[in-house]
Parts: C-alpha cells; sequence; structure tokens
C-alpha cells in the first residue's frame, strides 16, 4: 500500500504545474487549496525520515500563511519554491554537521566511503544548494511575473529537465573520479 501511495505521490507531484495551471483556467484558486493540502498530506505519510517532513511541515505552513495573507493563486504557484527553500536548508545544514546529506546517501549503497570520496560528496552537497537557489529563484520569478502558462513550462518541464541534466552530468563526473582514484 505504501509503495503505491509513493507512486501516486510522485505522479502527483510531476503533474502539480500542469493541474494548477489546468485549475486556474477553470476554478478560483481557493478551490484548488484542498489538491495542495492532500499532495502535501500524502508526502508526509510517505516520508520515513525527520528532515523531509520537516520540509513538508515548513512548506505547508508557509503556503498556508500565503493562503490566509496574501493571494491564493501565488500561494499554489509557490509550491516549487518552497520546495526549493526547503531542500536548500536541508543540504545546506547538512554542511555545518559531520556528515554531508549526499554522503548520508552515498553511504547506503557503499558504507565505507575513502576520504577522498566523503570530500567528493561534500562539493557535490554544495553543488546542490547552488542549484536549489536557482531552481528555486526562476521559480519564484515564474510565479511572481510570468504568465501561467510560463510558469507551467517552467515548473512542469524545464525544471525537471535541468535536475536530470545536473543529477547525469554529476553521475559522469563521479564516474571518472572513480577511475582517476582507482589508477
Amino acid at each position: 500500500m505504501k509503495k503505491l501511495l509513493t507512486l501516486g505521490v510522485i505522479i502527483l507531484s510531476l503533474c502539480y504545474p500542469f493541474i494548477i495551471y489546468w485549475g486556474l483556467h477553470h476554478y478560483e484558486a481557493k478551490w484548488l487549496l484542498p489538491l495542495l493540502l492532500v499532495l502535501l498530506a500524502c508526502r508526509w505519510l510517505v516520508l520515513n525520515q525527520g528532515s523531509e517532513r520537516k520540509i513538508v511541515l515548513a512548506t505547508s505552513l508557509m503556503l498556508l500563511g500565503m493562503f490566509m495573507f496574501g493571494s491564493h493563486q501565488l500561494g499554489l504557484k509557490f509550491y516549487p519554491v518552497m520546495m526549493n527553500l526547503g531542500f536548500l536548508i536541508l543540504f545546506a545544514s547538512s554542511l555545518f554537521t559531520p556528515t554531508s546529506f549526499v554522503e548520508k546517501l552515498a553511504r547506503l549503497k557503499e558504507p565505507n566511503l575513502s576520504l577522498h570520496a566523503v570530500a567528493y560528496t561534500r562539493k557535490v552537497t554544495i553543488l546542490w544548494c547552488g542549484f536549489f537557489v536557482f531552481n528555486g529563484s526562476i521559480a519564484a520569478l515564474t510565479a511572481l511575473y510570468a504568465s501561467h502558462h510560463v510558469w507551467m513550462m517552467y515548473n512542469g518541464l524545464v525544471a525537471y529537465l535541468l535536475m536530470g541534466l545536473f543529477t547525469a552530468g554529476e553521475w559522469i563526473v563521479r564516474q571518472r573520479v572513480k577511475k582517476k582514484q582507482n589508477v
């Protein structure tokens, strides 16, 4: 059941910008709030780690504040911004601990990392922080100043493509670094 819920959360998260784009053309923004609340509640249920749940909780509170004191439409469109901010905080805060977030992920697959690998994971964590700043900034600009269509295209397509390219590029670099270290 949890795997099915996780799959549903992934699909709903990926489709969120398209659903909101369509919804804003057919309904008032305030009627779309339950969809966002369902998404956030489902994300809460499928997450196991407290740090990721903190992101969902903080996002929920910030978005509810926007709904209560600001624009319903802007609150809906700021969901990607808040998620980027949450992940930035998660990744950046790990840099002030002995184990960076990327190192924790790497140790799931390879528990005995070399000192060089630990240093590399710290650099990758810093790069992800830069990505979240960049992506969150563009998401904010599209939410504040762009048309619904531009917001949807960036947050529903371009941002995912950039994330995929960043991940693929890091994987390629990691393979070269590993190969160089084995020589």
